[in-house]
C-alpha cells in the first residue's frame, strides 16, 4: 500500500490538494502519516508519496506531482490529451499566478511573515485582479475542465482556499460572483468534505488565531493531516534559521497582542450568544411566542385536553398529536361509523384521488393549494355525513425519478446507469425510493390532509403494475395501441422520448446565445438564415430561409403556394442540393404563406413537425440526419459525426464560402426546451408505441357537451373542445429504464414459409401478461408451433401518464372486481391545476371511458395555479419555490439558501436563486403554522387565475388564528365551569337584540358557507368566517354583552338574560368551529374539545365527524335585525371617530343622537346598551327632532337620519371646532352649488339617465340636510364661546 506523507499544519494547503486528490481514488487510497518521510527516502518537501517499496524512482514529492498520480488514478486528470493540457494550464495558474499573491495576503494575517501594510493592500488588490480573471473564466462554466471535477479544480480551490477563509469579505464574494459559486460547488463535493470538512466563509479580514496542531488534535477524515500554506509554508516557517533575540522578543509581542485580541473576541462572543438565542424566537416576540406541547401523549392517543389553554396561539401546540389520534380512530376511512361501504348511503358517497405527486423531491406551494383545495372538500363532504373516501398515491415519474438516481450515482460513485446494468439501476432507484420517497406523505400529513392512508398507492406498485399491463394489452389486441415510426420530441441528453408537458417553450426577442448540456460555448439562437437553392438545369435559385440551418442536410424539397405567381413556371422542376447530388422536387402546397419571406420554404420531413405532414403529402423522402445523441448522420463529409450545433456553424460558412448564402438577420422565436435536461429538444423520426385517440377524443368531448362531465369553472371549456376536437395520437413509448416496461415481444419464426419482419410491421408484435402467453399468441398468429417462435422484448417503457390515466380504477384493483371498484368507482370529483387539463384530466377521461365504459368521475374543478408574489411561475432556478413546511415551522434565509445548495440545481443557478431569495425574504419565512396556510390558500383561490402569492400575507392569517384563540378562551371563561348547553340550538324568544343579530350574522354565515362549498367558491367561504369571528363575534358581540355578563347577579332577571346569552354565545362558538373546521382543521379541534357537548353520550368525539352546519337547521337569518344593526354600528363609528378626533380615549362622554322621526327614536333606544357599551360613552340620550341638543357637543353626521352630538363642554377648544365646521359648511356649499348647476342644465333632464337623476337629488337633499346641521352645530358652539 502507498503511503502519502503531508503535514499536521490544517492549512497547508499544498498537502490538502494531495488528500483531495487521494479522496478521488478510492479503490487505491495511500494511508496517511502527519510525521516527516523518513530521511533515507531523500524527500525534499511535504507532500511525500511512498509506492510500494520506497526505493528509486518509487518516491514522489512536491504538491503538483503526488496530486497529478493521484488525480490520474482517480480518472480525475483528463479523459484526453487536450483536458490534460487544460488540467496542467490551471495547475501552473494556481503556482504562478494565486498562490503567491494569496500568500501575499494571508501570511501576515497568520502571523507567518512581518505585516507591512502597504505591500498586503497590493496583494489584495492583484488578488482581486487575479480572481476576475477566474470569475470570467468560470461563467459559462460548472467546473474549470470539462463537465465533472478534475484536478484543475483542486489545484485553484486549494489555491484560493485560505482567502476564501480569511481574506474575501462578502462585498468581495458578491463581485466574484461565479468564483464564489463554483468554489461553493467544490467544497461541497463529499471529497472536499472529507478532508476541509464544512468551511467558514470569512466574514470580515481579520488576523488570524493560530491553530491548534492537528497531530495534536487528531480529526477523524484529512484536515488532521491538513496541508502546507504556500511555496514557503508554515511548515517551511518553522523549521527555518534560528531567530534574533530581537525577532524572537517580536513574535512574543504579537503574540501577546494576538491572544489580547482573542479574548476580546471571545468577550464578545460570549455576549452575543445569550440574547441571540432570543432574537430567534422572531421580532414579534409576544405575537409569535413558540409554545410547544409537553404533555407525554403516545402516538395514536388521544391529546391532553384538560391542561389549561396556553396564553396565546402557537402552532407547535395546536398541532402537536391531533393527526397520528385521527388516523388511529380511522376518521378517515370511509368505513367509520358503519358496518359495510357497501350498504346504501343517503347521504350519498363522495370518492376524489389525489394527483399522484412525483417520488421525486418534494412537494411545492403549488401542491399545498391542491391538497388545503380538496382536504377542505374532503372533510366537508365527511362531515355531511357521506361514505367518504380521498385516496392518497405517488406517481413513480419516470423521467424525473430517473435523472435525479442518475445524478447521485455520478456524484456518489462517479458511475453512470449503462455501468451498474439495468436491472442493478433499478433496484437502485427503489433503493432511493424507499429512503426518500416518504417525504411527500409526511408533508401531506403535516399538511393535515385527511387522506385513507391504509389505500395508499405507488404507481409501480404490483397492483397498478397489472393494471397498467392489462390496459396495453386490451388497448394493443384491440388495435388502439398501434406501432408507428413518427416524430417525437427528443432529448438527446436524456436519450429518450418526452412529453409536450416536459417541453418548455422559451420565447425569444431576437438573436440570443443560450446554454446548451454538453457545450461548452453557448449556441446561438433567434436568427434566420437566408440561402439559394439553385434551380437544376437553369441559372435560376430559389431562396429560402430557416432558423435551423443545420436541418438543410436533410432538406428533401421546397414547397411554395400553388396560386403563387412568382413560381408557376418552375412547377415539376428540381433544386440541386449544394453538398451532395441530392435533386429536390418543387412542390406546391397550401400550407405556404405566400407572404412570408420569398414564398419558398425548404422541407426537412424528418426534422420538422409540418414538413413531416408535407412530406407524407407528397411522398417525400424522409432523411434522419440526428442519431439519438445529436450527432450527424446520413450527411457527407465533412459534417458527418459533428455535433448538431457544432454543424451549424459548419453548414453556415460552407454555404458562404460556396456562395450560396444571403442574409442572416434577427427573428423572434420559441426554442423548445427539455424541463429536466434544459436540452435543446429535437423532433426526431422514431419507432414509437401510439395510443389512437380520435375516437377516444370525441368521446370525451362529448361526455361534457352532453352533460355528463362538468368543468368547472366553464372558461375552461374551450380549451377541452379545442384540444378534444383536434386530439393527436399519443405517443406513449419512453426510452427510460425506470417505469412499466411495455409487454409488447418482437415475433422472430424460424420457419421458411414466414419471411423475416420489420420493426414498423405491427404484425411481428405481440403483446402478452408472460413471454408464454405472448409465444402462444405468436404462434397462434403465424400458425407454427410454440417452438419455432424466438421473442424480443421492447426495451422501452410506458409514458408515466399511462399509468397516471388508468389511475381512478388501478388503484381500486381493475380489472378485478373488488367492493372498492364497485362503491367507489366512478368517482365524484377530480379537483387538481388547470394546467394539466389535457396532459391527465383528459386522458383519465378517454382511458376511463375506453377500459370501463364509464366516466372516472362526474365533475372536474380546476384551481389556479401558483406564481410568487411577482405572477412568476414557481422555479427552482428563480429561487422561489417554497416548501410549505417552510410556512409551517418558519425558516431562517440562511435555511433557504441551504436548501438550494442541497438540491439537484445546476450550480450556476444557484447564486440567481439565492439572491431572489434575499430579495423576497430578507428575513426568512416566520412560522405561520398549518391552519394559516391552508386558510390563506383557499382565501386566494379566484376560479381559473393564477394566484400571485406573497408568503408574508400568511402571517396576517396567523394573527386571525390567535384572535380565534383569544376570544374562545375569553367566551369559555364567561360560560364558566358549570354551564350545560341546550341539546338543541334552537331560539328561546328570550334573545335580545344582540343575540338575535348575531344568530343571524351566524345563519348568514353558515348559508354562505354552504353556498360556496357547493360551488367551489372558496373565498366567499374564508371572508364569511373570517367576518363572521372577526369582524362580527369578537368586535362587536362579545363586546356587546359584557355588561350582561358583569351584571349577571344583580337579580333574577339579570340572571336570566346571561343565561340566555351564554346559549347564544355558545352556538356561535360550537357552530363557528364547525364552519372552519375543513379548512383549519387543527386550531378548530384544539378549542372544539375544549367545549362541553350538546348530548355527551351520542355527540362525535372529535369534531372532523361532526355534522357540517347546514341553512335548513340554522335559519335564523333576519334582514331587519341585520339593518338596524348597520344602523346602529354606523352611529357607534361615528361616536367613535368623534373620539378619536378629541382624544377621548379615557373620558367617557355624555351622547345626545338627534333622530329625524320617532322610528329612529325608538331604534336608538331598542340598541341603547349596544350603543352605549361598544361607543365607551357614558349615557345614550335620544332626541327627537323638535328637542334641543344642550350645549357643548361637538357634532357628526350619522346618517340623514341620526346626528351624534358629544358632550365636550370643558374637554375641547370651541374655536377650533367652529373653524372645522365653517370648512364643512364651505365644502358642503361647493358640492351643493355644482350640483344644482348640474341640474339646471336645459338638457338634463333628456340626456341624464333616470336612475342618475334620482341618485343627484338624493345627493343633494342629503347634503342640504347634512348643511343644517352644520350650521345648527355652528350655533351650537357659538353658545359655548
Amino acid at each position: 500500500m502507498a503511503t502519502l506523507y503531508v503535514s499536521p499544519h490544517p492549512d497547508d494547503f499544498r498537502c490538502l490538494l494531495a488528500l483531495i486528490a487521494a479522496e478521488f481514488c478510492p479503490s487505491s487510497r495511500p494511508r496517511t502519516l502527519t510525521d516527516d518521510p523518513p530521511v533515507s527516502l531523500n524527500a525534499r518537501s511535504r507532500p511525500t508519496l511512498v509506492l510500494g517499496a520506497g526505493e528509486g524512482d518509487s518516491v514522489l514529492s512536491g504538491a503538483n506531482a503526488v496530486a497529478w498520480y493521484l488525480a490520474n488514478q482517480g480518472k480525475r486528470a483528463g479523459v484526453d490529451t487536450k483536458q490534460q493540457s487544460q488540467v496542467w494550464q490551471w495547475i501552473s495558474f494556481a503556482d504562478n499566478e494565486l498562490t503567491p499573491v494569496s500568500c501575499g495576503v494571508v501570511f501576515p494575517l497568520m502571523g507567518m511573515t512581518g505585516v507591512d501594510k502597504k505591500l498586503q493592500q497590493s496583494s489584495r488588490a492583484e488578488l482581486m485582479r487575479v480572481l476576475k480573471v477566474l470569475d470570467r473564466a468560470l461563467e459559462p462554466r460548472t467546473f474549470l475542465v470539462g463537465e465533472s471535477i478534475t484536478l484543475a479544480d483542486m489545484a485553484v480551490a486549494t489555491a484560493v482556499l485560505l482567502p476564501f477563509k480569511y481574506v474575501l469579505e462578502p462585498s468581495d464574494k458578491k463581485v466574484l460572483t461565479n468564483v464564489t459559486r463554483w468554489f461553493t460547488t467544490c467544497t461541497n463535493q463529499p471529497q472536499f468534505l472529507k478532508v476541509l470538512g464544512k468551511i467558514t466563509l470569512c466574514e470580515k479580514m481579520v488576523p488570524v488565531t493560530p491553530k491548534t496542531n492537528a497531530a495534536a488534535n487528531p480529526q477523524p477524515a484529512g484536515p488532521a493531516a491538513g496541508p502546507a500554506a504556500g511555496p514557503d509554508s508554515a511548515e517551511g516557517a518553522a523549521n527555518g534559521p534560528p531567530k534574533t533575540e530581537a525577532q524572537l522578543k517580536k513574535d512574543a509581542k504579537k503574540r501577546e497582542k494576538l491572544e489580547k485580541f482573542q479574548q476580546k473576541k471571545d468577550t464578545e462572543a460570549k455576549k452575543k450568544t445569550l440574547p441571540q438565542t432570543e432574537k430567534k424566537a422572531k421580532p414579534e416576540k409576544k405575537e409569535l411566542g413558540v409554545i410547544a406541547y409537553s404533555v407525554p401523549t403516545a402516538a395514536g392517543e388521544k391529546k391532553d385536553v384538560v391542561s389549561p389553554l396556553p396564553d396565546s396561539y402557537s402552532p407547535q401546540y395546536v398541532e402537536a398529536a391531533w393527526y397520528p389520534w385521527w388516523e388511529k380512530q380511522g376518521f378517515f376511512k370511509p368505513e367509520y361509523g358503519r358496518k359495510n361501504i357497501s350498504d346504501p348511503n343517503p347521504r350519498g358517497v363522495f370518492m376524489m384521488c389525489i394527483p399522484p405527486p412525483n417520488v421525486t423531491g418534494s412537494l411545492h406551494l403549488g401542491h399545498a393549494l391542491t391538497n388545503a383545495i380538496q382536504d377542505s372538500l374532503t372533510r366537508w363532504h365527511r362531515m355531511r355525513g357521506e361514505t367518504t373516501l380521498w385516496n392518497p398515491g405517488c406517481d413513480h415519474a419516470g423521467i424525473a425519478t430517473q435523472v435525479v438516481v442518475e445524478k447521485k450515482l455520478m456524484r456518489e460513485r462517479g458511475m453512470s446507469r449503462h455501468d451498474l446494468g439495468r436491472e442493478d439501476f433499478i433496484q437502485e432507484i427503489w433503493k432511493w425510493k424507499n429512503e426518500k420517497g416518504d417525504r411527500i406523505y409526511h408533508q401531506l400529513k403535516k399538511l393535515g390532509s385527511s387522506l385513507d392512508w391504509d389505500r395508499a398507492c405507488f404507481t409501480m406498485d404490483p397492483k397498478l403494475s397489472y393494471a397498467v399491463q392489462e390496459a396495453f394489452i386490451r388497448m394493443h389486441d384491440e388495435g388502439v395501441i398501434y406501432r408507428s415510426k413518427r416524430l417525437v420530441n427528443w432529448s438527446c441528453t436524456l436519450n429518450s422520448a418526452i412529453s409536450d408537458i416536459e417541453v418548455d417553450k422559451k420565447e425569444l426577442t431576437g438573436r440570443t446565445l443560450l446554454p446548451v448540456p454538453g457545450y461548452k460555448e453557448k449556441v446561438e439562437f433567434g436568427v434566420l438564415v437566408s440561402f439559394a437553392y439553385k434551380v437544376d438545369g437553369s441559372d435560376e435559385e430559389v431562396i429560402v430561409a430557416t432558423t435551423r440551418i443545420e436541418t438543410m442536410l436533410g432538406d428533401s424539397a421546397v414547397a411554395v403556394h400553388p396560386a403563387d405567381p412568382r413560381y408557376q413556371h418552375l412547377k415539376g422542376k428540381t433544386v440541386q442540393h449544394p453538398f451532395c447530388d441530392r435533386k429536390m422536387p418543387i412542390v406546391s402546397d397550401d400550407f405556404v404563406d405566400m407572404s412570408f419571406g420569398t414564398g419558398a420554404v425548404k422541407i426537412t420531413p424528418a426534422h420538422d413537425h409540418n414538413d413531416y405532414e408535407v412530406g407524407e403529402r407528397h411522398n417525400l423522402a424522409f432523411i434522419n440526419i440526428l442519431d439519438e445523441n445529436g450527432l450527424l448522420i446520413n450527411v457527407p463529409p465533412p459534417f458527418l459525426g459533428m455535433k448538431r450545433f457544432e454543424a451549424r456553424k459548419a453548414v453556415l460558412q460552407a454555404l458562404m464560402d460556396r456562395g450560396h448564402f444571403k442574409e442572416i438577420k434577427d427573428n423572434p422565436m420559441v426554442v423548445p426546451v427539455c424541463s429536466r435536461s434544459k436540452d435543446i429538444v429535437e423532433p426526431l423520426l422514431k419507432p414509437q408505441w401510439y395510443v389512437s385517440c380520435a375516437e377516444m377524443g370525441k368521446q370525451a368531448a362529448d361526455s361534457v357537451r352532453e352533460g355528463r362531465l362538468k368543468i368547472i369553472p366553464d372558461h375552461h371549456l374551450k380549451t377541452w373542445f379545442n384540444w378534444m376536437d383536434n386530439i393527436r395520437d399519443w405517443c406513449i413509448s419512453r426510452q427510460l429504464w425506470w417505469g412499466h416496461r411495455i409487454p409488447a415481444y418482437f415475433i422472430t419464426v424460424s420457419d421458411p414459409s414466414v419471411k423475416p419482419g420489420e420493426d414498423m410491421d405491427g404484425r411481428y408484435w405481440i403483446s402478452g401478461r408472460s413471454e408464454d402467453e405472448a409465444r402462444e399468441k405468436a404462434a397462434k398468429r403465424f400458425n407454427v408451433s410454440t417452438d419455432k417462435i424466438t421473442l424480443r422484448q421492447d426495451e422501452d417503457v410506458l409514458d408515466t401518464w399511462f399509468s397516471s390515466g388508468i389511475f381512478p380504477f388501478s388503484i381500486f384493483g381493475w380489472p378485478n372486481e373488488t367492493q372498492d371498484l364497485n362503491v367507489f368507482y366512478p368517482g365524484t370529483l377530480l379537483e387538481t391545476g388547470h394546467d394539466i387539463l389535457f396532459f391527465w384530466v383528459a386522458r383519465m377521461v378517454m382511458m376511463g371511458l375506453k377500459l370501463t365504459g364509464k366516466l372516472p368521475f362526474k365533475e372536474v374543478y380546476l384551481h389556479a395555479v401558483v406564481r410568487d408574489a411577482h405572477g412568476r411561475k414557481m422555479s427552482k432556478s428563480l429561487g422561489n419555490v417554497i416548501d410549505p413546511l417552510d410556512v409551517i415551522t418558519g425558516i431562517s434565509l440562511e435555511g433557504l439558501h441551504a436548501m438550494l445548495t442541497e438540491s439537484n440545481l445546476d450550480p450556476l443557478e444557484v447564486e440567481k436563486a439565492k439572491q431572489g431569495q434575499t430579495s423576497d425574504y430578507p428575513n426568512g419565512i416566520p412560522e405561520c403554522g398549518t391552519d394559516a396556510l391552508r386558510f390563506a390558500l383557499c382565501a386566494y383561490t379566484g376560479q381559473g387565475r393564477d394566484i400571485n402569492l406573497d408568503v408574508n400575507r400568511i402571517l396576517g392569517y396567523r394573527h386571525f388564528c390567535n384572535k380565534l384563540w383569544n376570544a374562545v378562551k375569553f367566551a369559555m371563561k364567561t360560560l364558566g365551569d358549570n354551564f350545560v348547553p341546550s341539546e338543541k340550538a334552537q331560539l328561546s324568544g328570550e334573545e335580545s337584540v344582540s343575540d338575535r343579530w348575531i344568530l343571524s350574522r351566524l345563519s348568514a354565515a353558515v348559508a354562505l358557507c354552504d353556498a360556496g362549498f357547493k360551488s367551489y367558491d372558496f373565498p366567499t367561504i374564508t371572508t364569511a368566517i373570517y367576518n363572521f369571528w372577526l369582524y362580527e363575534l369578537c368586535d362587536v358581540y362579545l363586546e356587546s354583552v359584557k355588561p350582561v355578563f358583569s351584571r349577571a347577579e344583580e337579580d333574577s332577571a339579570s340572571q336570566s338574560r346571561a343565561l340566555v346569552c351564554r346559549q347564544t354565545l355558545y352556538s356561535c362558538l360550537d357552530v363557528g368551529l364547525r364552519l372552519l373546521s375543513p379548512v383549519m382543521p387543527f386550531v378548530s379541534e384544539e378549542l372544539y374539545q375544549r367545549l362541553p357537548r350538546r348530548r355527551p353520550q351520542s355527540d362525535p368525539s372529535s369534531i372532523c365527524v361532526t355534522s357540517y352546519p347546514e341553512a335548513e337547521e340554522f335559519c335564523w337569518h333576519s334582514d331587519e335585525v341585520d339593518r338596524d344593526m348597520d344602523f346602529v354600528m354606523n352611529v357607534i363609528k361615528t361616536i367613535r371617530s368623534l373620539r378619536a378626533d378629541y382624544n377621548l380615549t379615557r373620558t367617557r362622554a355624555d351622547c345626545f343622537l338627534q333622530c329625524t322621526d320617532s322610528a329612529t327614536v325608538s331604534l336608538v333606544q331598542k340598541y341603547s346598551l349596544q350603543i352605549q357599551t361598544l361607543s365607551y360613552s357614558q349615557a345614550v340620550v335620544p332626541l327627537t327632532d323638535n328637542q334641543p341638543v344642550p350645549g357643548g357637543c361637538a357634532v357628526a353626521i350619522a346618517s340623514d337620519r341620526c346626528t351624534v352630538n358629544l358632550m365636550l363642554k370643558g374637554l375641547i377648544d370651541v374655536e377650533k371646532e367652529v373653524a372645522k365646521l365653517m370648512t364643512k359648511k364651505g365644502d358642503l356649499e361647493k358640492q351643493m352649488e355644482k350640483l344644482s348647476e348640474k341640474i339646471a342644465k336645459s338638457d338634463y333632464k333628456e340626456k341624464v339617465p333616470v336612475k342618475v337623476q334620482e341618485l343627484d337629488a338624493e345627493k343633494l337633499r342629503q347634503s342640504q340636510t347634512e348643511l343644517e346641521k352644520v350650521k345648527e352645530a355652528m350655533d351650537n358652539f357659538r353658545k359655548m364661546m
